[in-house]
């Protein structure tokens, strides 16, 4: 595996982890925080807008993890890789997120 392969599986895992906030909540016609609101991630974007952003992050996972190299998640390593990616993500938006939404204590 060459060396941008594991770069390319890692923000591959983090785009797919910003998917799943931004596309639920989008389609269930909820109001959330988006990179398009104002301020920009602090203020509300409308539900079309998350559904939105979140199919274009679960595009950019796609070909970060299916379109560059050869991922196979049965390998470790490529599991690992997208993995970390995926839960540093994760724990990310728990903390910004968590700031509108009385998740940090």
């Amino acid at each position: 595996m060459r060396w941008y392969h594991w770069i390319a599986y890692f923000f591959g895992g983090a785009f797919l982890a910003n998917f799943i906030p931004h596309f639920v909540q989008g389609v269930s016609g909820a109001p959330f925080q988006s990179p398009f609101s104002h301020p920009p991630g602090e203020g509300l974007s409308s539900s079309t807008v998350n559904a939105a952003w979140g199919m274009l992050n679960l595009f950019i996972a796609y070909l970060l993890l299916v379109r560059v190299g050869k991922l196979d998640l049965r390998k470790w390593s490529h599991f690992g890789v997208c993995a970390v990616g995926f839960v540093l993500m994760s724990l990310m938006l728990a903390r910004a997120f968590g700031r509108f939404h009385g998740g940090n204590l």
